[in-house]
């Protein structure tokens, strides 16, 4: 049986050591990871062939769902994300020790607000290999440690890639043992939710049981997300063929992600309505009007569709029936696509684009650990910055509070360094 305590205690101990590795040892990691998946690839696959062969007869009997077997198959477009990935958050900017504001209290007493790493994550996920090397990639460059649980469906495949992500990290001199760890049995999981003097933050990646599970299970903050019920509502003044478009990728270029729609609203007024139906038909979606549930997540070339009155009536349907994932209008009205993006209470609200592109490294992040639906520091599509918080440093030379207290000194509040007010500007096209 795993003795968890000893991982978590080895992972806390790895992670006061990560949290001062320079970034020229992070990024040699980084790539000596991406070289040895690029020289591994065929025994990953043969590890994936055996996992595929293991679980294809549980789909039969009902054990598993075939999205499940489709998260589950690696195929040479994954690898190829995988492996560009991990070179891409190479090329990123470290996320540590960034200066985030530098105010002066007074004169030769200043604060500072600095980035740091989390600690140690717990991350508990479902038949999606791929997760390993995104995760791992991203815990090293944000100088974090990672205890993962992947589930049975992939044990072959995730074993073969930790077994080669540890293998290029031993080959980096200065990098500490420890930092990457993985675990495989139910009873992992729960000596995990229960680890909180050692794990910082639990991220689960999966379906509503598995986050209602591990939420209702631990005292440790919970990053993620339950549902993924996405919608797409079509405006009376869509163009039909961008809308087709968008909407069929959007549900069947990967229909059992969490960012494919599920739901279709069509403004009343909208001249084509018939027309989309039947093209959607066409790519063989399958198309219900009547759903039992109007929050439910399909993870197949399934989709509800609604005719609706207005603007407001989508987004209040959206708003009552989604899960703060991703959320689309297609439209012509700049007006309505402002209203719509600034009314929908979503971690992604998007404008004439496919909700596929709600993805850590389509957004340029080099990958995810997640996406998080909940209103916490991280929110969307969560990378290095979701994986670091921060710090304040108060630097002086021997002030006492006394002073100020009975008025020998006053504070004066000069900021040295921060964003400009309102935060960055938005540039319109």
């Amino acid at each position: 049986m795993t003795n968890f305590i000893e991982i978590a205690k080895k992972a806390k101990e790895a992670s006061l050591m990560t949290a001062s590795l320079s970034k020229e040892i992070k990024n040699e990691a980084l790539n000596k990871i991406a070289d040895a998946l690029e020289e591994a690839k065929d025994e990953i696959f043969e590890a994936n062939k055996i996992d595929l062969e293991l679980a294809s007869p549980l789909v039969e009997n009902g054990e598993i769902s075939k999205s499940t077997l489709n998260r589950l198959k690696l195929d040479e477009n994954k690898m190829r994300d995988m492996i560009a990935g991990v070179r891409a958050i190479a090329k990123l900017p470290d996320p540590v020790n960034k200066k985030l504001f530098v105010r002066e209290l007074d004169e030769n007493l200043t604060l500072s607000k600095v980035s740091c790493p989390i600690g140690v994550l717990g991350i508990i996920f479902e038949a999606r290999p791929d997760v390993i090397s995104q995760i791992s990639s991203l815990a090293i460059k944000s100088a974090n440690t990672v205890i993962l649980k992947g589930g049975k469906e992939s044990t072959n495949t995730n074993k073969k890639i930790l077994e080669i992500i540890n293998g290029a990290l031993d080959k980096v001199e200065g990098f500490p043992k420890n930092v990457i760890q993985q675990v495989f049995t139910r009873d992992d999981v729960g000596e995990m939710l229960k680890c909180d003097k050692y794990i910082n933050l639990i991220i689960p990646r999966g379906g509503n049981s598995l986050v209602k599970f591990v939420k209702e299970n631990t005292k440790i903050p919970v990053l993620g997300h339950a549902d993924g019920i996405c919608h797409i509502f079509v405006d009376e003044s869509a163009d039909l063929i961008e809308a087709e478009k968008i909407i069929i990728d959007a549900k069947t270029q990967y229909p059992s992600a969490c960012n494919s729609v599920e739901t279709l609203l069509i403004h009343e007024n909208f001249a084509h309505k018939d027309e989309l139906l039947a093209a959607l038909q066409l790519e063989e979606i399958k198309l219900i009007d009547n759903p039992e549930s109007w929050a439910h997540e399909y993870g197949d070339k399934i989709l509800a569709f609604k005719t609706v009155k207005n603007l407001d009536e989508a987004i209040n349907h959206i708003n009552t029936y989604g899960s703060g994932h991703t959320d689309c209008i297609i439209t012509k009205n700049i007006e309505n696509a402002e209203k719509f993006m600034n009314n929908v209470d979503s971690a992604g609200v998007y404008f004439n684009v496919s909700t596929r592109f709600a993805d850590g490294f389509r957004y340029g992040f080099g990958a995810e650990v997640g996406i998080s639906t909940a209103k916490i520091h991280a929110r969307g599509p969560v990378g290095l910055e979701g994986l670091t918080i921060y710090k304040y440093k108060l630097e002086g030379n021997g002030q006492i509070v006394a002073d100020y207290v009975e008025g020998r000194k006053q504070f004066n509040y000069k900021n040295k360094l921060q964003l400009p007010p309102g935060g960055l500007p938005i540039k319109r096209c």
